[in-house]
């Protein structure tokens, strides 16, 4: 695992010590910031159930300003201090042990707005992806702000939901990547 582009481009990422997570693999990681970037201008990311932080560190390295990484496995934790330490982003990120519900609305509550939205909770855990909708509920979304969510292929995720729009969804193996874009509140659709 390691840095894809940017500014931290090459270098390794520690992965979190046993099977409590699974990381998102360099080529899915490439292909995602393909789609959705690849580059950034500023802005806030949120990577919840980010496991390694390897998808906020992506974010970092390619021009998001500050990232915000929840999770609630201490070794996760643990790890992610370490990749930020090695990518030296710790000054451009916040990171939490927490459940991932408790802590969007630890953010409401700080006023946070993101830009990005990576959703990658464990597979087994199917109503995390309602998160989605709950960050949208919660004003945590810029306009026009990106979700990207990692998922298993039998798990099949609505093309909208709470202002979220789906614009790409692509197939990796087992896993399926389902992009949305935030337009607004329902009936205050941006175009």
């Amino acid at each position: 695992m390691r840095v894809v582009a940017g500014q931290a481009k090459g270098l390794p990422l520690k992965a979190v010590p046993g099977n409590s997570t699974r990381p998102t693999t360099d080529k899915v990681k490439e292909s995602i910031f393909n789609m959705i970037g690849p580059f950034f201008d500023g802005g806030t990311a949120v990577d919840l159930f980010a496991g390694s932080g390897g998808l906020g560190i992506e974010a970092l390295s390619r021009g998001v300003d500050h990232a915000i990484f929840t999770d609630k496995d201490k070794k996760a934790v643990e790890t992610i201090h370490a990749n930020l330490e090695k990518t030296r982003f710790k000054e451009s990120a916040e990171v939490y042990r927490a459940d991932a519900e408790r802590a969007l609305k630890a953010m409401k509550k700080n006023g946070v707005k993101a830009r990005l939205l990576f959703l990658d909770p464990p597979y087994q855990m199917e109503k995390a992806y309602g998160l989605l909708g709950k960050a949208a509920e919660l004003g945590l979304l810029e306009d026009e702000a990106i979700i990207v969510c990692e998922h298993e292929r039998d798990i099949e995720l609505p093309d909208e939901t709470a202002g979220c729009v789906r614009f790409k969804k692509e197939l990796y193996g087992n896993t399926i990547i389902s992009i949305y874009r935030y337009q607004g509140e329902e009936g205050e659709r941006i175009d």
